[in-house]
């Protein structure tokens, strides 16, 4: 059977991620992955590696090229299909979902940033679970980001995220929205999923340089020791929780 993505050499930023989702991907039965917003294939190239079929759903052409390329160099280009569309339109672009039964997994990864409408998006991702599916939510944290500002010696940018305002006004795109633990937990369940407990992503990985050997692996083993305690889990760069349709 082939390593699990965590006893790999993936970026320590997305450990917590992994290590929730090893006992679900790990375990030699193939699943049913769904990936919204995940086009490049971060996720899905190493999944399918595993055996896993996946679908990813993504409205950039050009993260689906990238999406094809690395598959197929990875040797799984029959294990991974891409469809361009929105997270907030699955059931135009997946109108039978996948079977009669649904998906097993879906990944909806820094996603309900961007989406017009987040509780939209994650009950058409609901939808599309078979009952005891699961999805793995991640999204960017307020906490984290106020703190990344500060640091950064941008204070009036991380008051304005703080009070859950636009850092910079006037700019053509609307601004990156960042939740609270609370906030996305209750869209989860609002969407009609049963969440599990949540994770700190990137606790201290994004604030450190760049290391390599032992030092990248205590940085992993660090992740992990600290993406479930508070209150480090609390000003993480992001937050991640996974959740089942009942």
């Amino acid at each position: 059977m082939p390593t699990t993505p965590a006893t790999e050499q993936l970026p320590a930023r997305t450990a917590a991620v992994w290590a929730a989702l090893d006992p679900l991907v790990g375990g030699g039965s193939p699943l049913r992955v769904l990936d919204v917003g995940g086009g490049s294939g971060m996720f899905a190239v190493p999944l399918a590696r595993l055996g896993h079929d996946v679908t990813v759903v993504d409205p950039s052409a050009d993260a689906l090229a990238t999406l094809r390329r690395r598959a197929d160099t990875a040797g799984v280009g029959d294990r991974v299909r891409g469809l361009q569309g929105d997270g907030d339109l699955l059931h135009e672009v997946l109108p039978a979902a996948a079977g009669d039964d649904g998906y097993d997994l879906a990944l909806c990864h820094y996603v309900l940033e961007v989406v017009d409408d987040p509780a939209v998006t994650l009950g058409e991702i609901a939808r599309v679970l078979r009952p005891g599916g699961q999805v793995s939510v991640a999204t960017a944290n307020r906490a984290g980001a106020v703190l990344g500002r500060a640091v950064a010696g941008h204070p009036v940018e991380a008051l304005a995220l703080l009070e859950d305002r636009d850092p910079a006004p006037g700019r053509a795109r609307p601004a990156r929205r960042r939740f609270a633990p609370d906030d996305l937990l209750a869209l989860v369940e609002g969407a009609g999923l049963r969440a599990g407990p949540w994770r700190g992503v990137s606790v201290v990985a994004d604030l450190l340089e760049a290391t390599s050997g032992a030092e990248s692996q205590a940085v992993h083993a660090l992740e992990l020791a600290l993406a479930g305690i508070s209150p480090f889990r609390d000003v993480a760069t992001g937050v991640h929780v996974l959740a089942t349709r009942p």
